[in-house]
């Protein structure tokens, strides 16, 4: 068995290296998923409510995600593993047209669950540290579990398709929402209905996604020297007070004028390829 390594000089690399132990944020698990979320229930803004009742039909706009709520629990069954529960909030602008040809944007919440499992290992110990108070004003955590964090990024989704469906055509399991987060209501310009009753609006959303478990870990780094920044700060006390001295320091933007003759592919690397259509 090869002999650990040990904080300190590493004597098979450079002269300058050493290894340190660091406290850092390991990651155990972690997945990528390309979801397509149909006929998710629209939620219209009130005076978005009133133009689908008069809209003849919907067409695709944009959409963002605008709050992911996480949950983490321990798998029962099995040791190591947890569930994470994710509720996306998107706020969609969809294309309603009425009587006239020119469309009039409506605003909504629409909202996914999602869930995964992942391996998140195993800690039982609690974790208290100095930044903690009692008494303190901004109270942070006097004691932590070690639980695993996850960690969800996601891009804003697609707008694949939408629709009109009349309240006898809806599904049985279209229940309304139980709850809205107060920072999701305040991202739109008045309050949410649950729709018109003899009329609804459907999402179907194209959401990339990737989960990771991450844990507060010790590992053991080469570090090769101190990270020193190599130029001094502009803008100082001995510096030019003269603003056209500073003009004449700063770049001409030739992007700004001259567009560049080929974007860069996003099929260049893994992961990407569902953007485009990548024939090699």
């Amino acid at each position: 068995m090869p002999e650990r390594i040990v904080p300190g000089p590493v004597s098979n690399m450079r002269d300058n290296c050493e290894a340190v132990c660091i406290h850092t944020k390991k990651i155990y698990d972690s997945c990528r998923d390309k979801d397509c979320i149909e006929d998710l229930r629209f939620y219209p803004t009130l005076s978005s409510q009133d133009v689908l009742g008069r809209a003849q039909t919907v067409k695709g706009g944009k959409a963002e995600l605008i709050y992911t709520y996480i949950d983490v629990e321990p798998v029962v069954f099995n040791r190591g593993f947890y569930t994470v529960d994710m509720r996306y909030f998107y706020r969609v602008t969809l294309n309603a047209y009425c009587s006239c040809p020119r469309p009039v944007e409506v605003e909504g919440l629409c909202v996914f669950d999602k869930r995964v499992i992942l391996f998140g290992s195993e800690g039982n110990a609690k974790i208290f540290s100095s930044r903690a108070r009692l008494d303190a004003l901004d109270r942070q955590q006097i004691e932590q579990s070690n639980m695993p964090i996850a960690v969800v990024e996601a891009v804003d989704p697609i707008v694949l398709d939408a629709k009109l469906v009349e309240c006898c055509d809806s599904r049985c399991c279209d229940c309304d929402i139980c709850e809205i987060p107060a920072c999701v209501c305040q991202c739109f310009g008045c309050d949410l209905t649950m729709g018109d009753d003899c009329r609804r609006a459907f999402v179907t959303l194209g959401q990339f996604s990737i989960v990771r478990l991450e844990r507060d870990s010790q590992l053991l780094m080469p570090v090769f020297d101190y990270c020193l920044p190599d130029k001094e700060c502009p803008g100082g006390g001995c510096g030019s007070d003269d603003p056209c001295q500073l003009f004449q320091n700063i770049s001409f933007p030739v992007e700004e004028f001259f567009p560049p003759n080929a974007l860069e592919s996003p099929c260049d690397y893994e992961g990407t390829k569902h953007y485009c259509s990548c024939r090699k």
